[in-house]
């Protein structure tokens, strides 16, 4: 029976290769890819600003600091793209990122401040990538064996990484957060005029996307959120599996926390509160879905810069901050709406 349905779809394509409407195969199955969409969006804006502002969008310059802007964004969407596709979400996110920098940055402080050496610095990083995985594993525990829903669980992290971050350091950013070796080279540093932080952006986005689109991690992860149920039943753990996807989002929020610490020199306690917005905002204009069970890094990827280059367009053309803000929670409730769309279509098929 198999055979002769395949047999039957193999005929028909032949018979009319252009498909319904005249619209070649090859042409629906490409529109038919949620990071093809994106990347229209994200094409058009670059058009929009570009002939908006002539001369001043699109230049060398500001392509960098797109870049830049986007790398530590980008590095947190990776993580949160896991999380998103297991049916979960992660509000903490910021707040994680500022209480790794914290405690990277008290070690930095007792140790040397601005003049510390390397050996310090890797002491830092390795401080901020241990917060980081414990508070997200710790997160991912209470998802999977207490069974709170992770809206609640990480709204509440949120609350509790920030109050630390404000206990430790009585509310305000410590001076000498950030050694100068580390500004140097992974905050302002290039290599063949890319900067470090770029390059390491792309080295955790190839790295994890990889692993979600060749590994059984990965396979597991897009299994979870499409039948966790079902999941369960042939024998995989799922609890264990969410502990590891939310570890992995705070270990990349201790790698974002050594990058923000490196461009900027600061803890910036208060200014993390919307990170959650913008990086949730990246992974759904991506393709992932907030359903669970579909999603691509490569989509995120184009979704992180869809708010860069919005967000770089607006400045460039005048428009004011506060319209900023409002054009990204626009662009959120949008994704959303399509992301539905998209879920009641396959449903209906």
């Amino acid at each position: 029976m198999t055979a002769t349905i395949k047999d039957t779809r193999q005929t028909a394509e032949t018979a009319h290769p252009a498909g319904a409407g005249g619209v070649p195969q090859a042409l629906r199955r490409i529109a038919a890819v949620s990071e093809v969409w994106t990347f229209v969006i994200l094409v058009a804006l670059v058009a929009f600003f570009t002939f908006a502002a002539p001369g001043k969008f699109f230049t060398a310059y500001d392509l960098t600091q797109i870049a830049v802007n986007a790398a530590i964004y980008l590095v947190l969407g990776v993580g949160m793209t896991y999380v998103v596709i297991t049916a979960g979400i992660d509000l903490s996110i910021g707040s994680v990122l500022v209480l790794a920098a914290v405690a990277a940055g008290e070690y930095n402080i007792h140790h040397g401040g601005p003049n510390a050496s390397w050996a310090t610095v890797a002491v830092c990083a390795l401080i901020a990538l241990a917060v980081g995985t414990a508070w997200g594993a710790l997160q991912g525990a209470l998802v999977a064996t207490g069974k709170v829903p992770p809206l609640i669980v990480t709204l509440g992290g949120l609350g509790a990484a920030l109050g630390l971050a404000e206990l430790a350091t009585g509310g305000q950013d410590p001076a000498g957060a950030a050694a100068t070796n580390l500004q140097n080279t992974l905050g302002y540093g290039k290599v063949l005029g890319i900067p470090w932080m770029v390059i390491l952006a792309a080295v955790v986005t190839f790295v994890f996307g990889l692993v979600l689109s060749r590994t059984r991690f990965g396979q597991y992860t897009l299994a979870i959120g499409s039948n966790q149920a079902a999941v369960e039943r042939a024998g995989v753990r799922v609890g264990r599996h969410l502990v590891k996807v939310y570890g992995l989002m705070g270990l990349l929020a201790g790698l974002g926390a050594m990058m923000w610490l490196a461009s900027y020199g600061t803890t910036s306690i208060a200014g993390h509160s919307t990170d959650n917005l913008k990086v949730i905002t990246a992974v759904v204009l991506g393709g992932t879905s907030l359903f669970g069970g579909r999603g691509s890094v490569l989509g995120t990827v184009i979704g992180v810069f869809i708010p860069a280059v919005l967000t770089t367009g607006l400045i460039v053309i005048g428009v004011q901050q506060y319209w900023q803000d409002v054009a990204v929670g626009v662009v959120l409730v949008a994704a959303v709406y399509v992301d539905q769309m998209r879920r009641r279509t396959r449903e209906r098929r």
